[in-house]
Parts: C-alpha cells; structure tokens; sequence
C-alpha cells in the first residue's frame, strides 16, 4: 500500500529523544532534557514589532513562490555585507526552514543511484533525505582526533563517477567544528575539474568562538560556481518556530528548477513571517545575536570544565553552534542503550552519537541555563560511575 520512497525515512533519533522525556515529564519524571536544537532564547522584540505591524496592515495573502522581493533583497544585502557573496534576488528561494531547502535541493538534482559525500557526524536529516531523493549516502567518518573535519585526502577517495553532491556543514551540528578558509581551499583544489554540486549548510554561522566563519562559497569563483549557500535564522536569530530557510545559487536552471517545485508542493513560507525576518537580516538585532552569542560561548565553556571533571568521558572544545559532541567509548560502545539508561535511571535526555553517523559519542545542547546544566552532569556523573562499577554513596 505505502510507496517504496516514503518506507525508506527513518525518524529522527533527536525528535524521538525529546518526545521520549516530554513523555517521561507529563508522567510526573523529573527529567532534564539536553536533546533539543534551538535556542532558549526568545525571538527578538523588533522582529515580533514588525511581525505585529504585518498582521494589523492585512498582510496576509499569497505572496510570490521564492517570497516577496523586499525579503530576498535583504538576503542578499546581508550575504554580500557578512559572507562577500553576491547573489541577485532571482538567485535566492526562501522555504519553511532550511529543512525545506535541502528537500527542494535534493529532489532537484539527485537521480537514483546517484552518490552523495556526507561528512560524519552529520545533521540526522541529510541521509534521510537524500534516500527518499533515491541518491546513495556516502559517508566519510572523523573523528574528535580530526576535530570532526574531513581531509582533502578523504574527499578525494570517496569521490566516483557517481558523485553528484558533496554536503558540508560549517559550523557542524552536531560536532560545532568550523571549516576554516585554508580547509576549504584545500578541499576546493580536490573539487576542481569535477561537476560535482556543493551544499553547504551554514545556519550556525553567527554562533562561532574564538574563530572567523568563512562562507564556502566565498573563497573561488569555481567554489562559488558550484556551492548552493543554505541558511536561515533559526538559530542565529532565535526564530525556530517562525520556519524559515533560504538557499543561494549562482546556477539559474537549478533555481528554476527548485522554484517550480516549490510553486507545486507548499508555495510561498507565511507572509508575516517574510515581513518579519527583514530586519534580522538588515542587521536591527545584531546586538540580541552578540548578547546571545557571548551567552552561549560563556556556557559552553564552563559546560566543557564540568565534563572534564568526570571520568570516563571527554570532549572537544567547539568552535561554533551550541553542542557538545561527547565521546564515551571509554564506558560504552552503544550509545543508544546509553542515552536510554542515562534518561531512564536518571532523568537526564541526550541524543545518540550514531543517530548523527558515529558511535560511541552523545550530542549535548547547553542552550539551556547553567543551573539545569550543573544538576545534569551530576546525575551524568553518577551514570558513568555506574557504569564503571564505582559505588556512589
């Protein structure tokens, strides 16, 4: 009865982690939940102001597929002032989310069979989509030793004749490593001469510490040529439940493409949302992002001191997003059958390092206060001791 396509999705192992303790939760668990990818913060007032004015002034009908062009404009605007891209407003299509965005991507270019290049670890959305668009996941694994970057030598050796898109990830969600200008020039050399598509995913590029965020697309006309730029302002500008992503391409055809496809599935994302995200992205709350920023970098650092103090697990130092990627292979080898323990025995919610293509790891979001932070890695703390045979008095 069901199409072969929609049999191949698997769910999100994240989704089914929070849905898990807010379960746990209305049973009357006390549970902390580390799982979820937004931020804690709220949507910034001038973007609710202006989303206000839109709804009292009848703002809301059908708008054009790709959205209205005052909002593509200050994309635009805004690639060429933070990433030195220049695009025009016909070279941008704005989606419910940058979810959407990949869909309408893959769906455009990946015939059956066709490989697609997927650093691990990975967002647990890109393989799924990429089934259901009939292409074949490749997967190149790092690791915490290789600051969870791939190596031009890597990429070059997982490239077929059947490569047709290479997806990159920068800051990464779930590792927060950022791809530097001097790796992807390097990565860009192995690219040349190819046909071979680059996505890249760029939604935590505002969120970064210690380190400057080079768009890819920016470091060669080749790169920029091949690169579809995807981002949005769900992380950056705290706007998750507004559901809006964009993507880039200087290729007309493949924005032709993805357009009429959007023009028959969903058409254009809300209207007040459109009207809202401008000035978010003319800069009018550049100073809520640096407050939030400096917010997230504070925690994270203190987050990594508490998890140092614990045996058994360690973690790498992030350089963008607001995850820790933690390695437990030091206590266990299933990081499923971990993260269930640790959310059953003690309350505490993490998603599984191979829902995100590597083993023997756990995502942990510290976009939540340091208090809740602080009690969950003590109850994390008592977990591992368990597991280690320590007796906790």
């Amino acid at each position: 009865m069901l199409s072969d396509r929609i049999q191949t999705l698997s769910p999100s192992l994240t989704i089914a982690i929070t849905t898990l303790a807010q379960d746990l939760r209305a049973s009357g668990k006390d549970v902390l939940s580390f799982s979820a990818g937004e931020p804690d913060f709220g949507t910034p007032k001038r973007i609710k102001e202006e989303a206000i004015k839109a709804i009292n002034e009848g703002f809301t009908q059908y708008t054009a597929v790709p959205g209205i062009l005052e909002l593509r404009q200050a994309i635009a605007e805004k690639l060429k002032r933070d990433n030195n891209l220049t695009y025009a407003p016909e070279d941008i299509i704005v989606s419910n989310g940058a979810k959407h965005s990949l869909f309408n991507l893959f769906q455009a270019l990946i015939n059956e069979g066709d490989e697609v290049i997927i650093p691990a670890p990975y967002w647990v959305t890109y393989p799924e989509l990429v089934k259901y668009a009939s292409g074949v996941p490749v997967f190149i694994e790092t690791d915490d030793m290789a600051h969870f970057k791939i190596t031009p030598k890597q990429l070059k050796e997982a490239i077929t004749p059947k490569t047709k898109l290479l997806i990159l990830t920068t800051p990464s969600n779930p590792s927060g490593a950022v791809y530097s200008k001097e790796e992807l020039l390097a990565l860009a050399e192995v690219l040349k001469g190819t046909d071979i598509v680059v996505a890249s995913d760029e939604m935590y590029e505002k969120l970064v510490y210690g380190v400057d965020f080079t768009a890819t697309a920016s470091i060669s006309e080749d790169m920029f040529q091949r690169t579809v730029t995807i981002n949005g302002l769900s992380k950056s500008v705290a706007m998750t439940g507004w559901r809006i992503g964009y993507l880039a391409s200087a290729n007309k055809e493949l924005i032709s493409v993805m357009n009429k496809l959007q023009s028959q599935s969903t058409s254009n994302i809300n209207s007040i949302t459109q009207k809202a995200a401008i000035p978010a992205l003319n800069g009018e709350v550049d100073e809520e992002i640096e407050t939030m920023r400096k917010a997230f970098k504070s925690r994270m650092e203190e987050t990594i001191k508490l998890f140092e103090s614990i045996d058994g697990v360690s973690v790498l130092k992030p350089q963008g997003a607001f995850y820790l990627f933690v390695n437990i292979k030091d206590v266990s080898n299933d990081s499923i059958e971990f993260c269930k323990g640790l959310l059953q025995e003690h309350g505490v919610a993490v998603v599984p390092g191979i829902g995100f293509g590597l083993e023997g790891y756990f995502r942990f979001s510290f976009a939540t206060d340091m208090t809740t932070i602080k009690e969950g890695l003590r109850r994390l703390d008592k977990y591992v001791k368990g597991l280690r045979g320590i007796i906790v008095m």
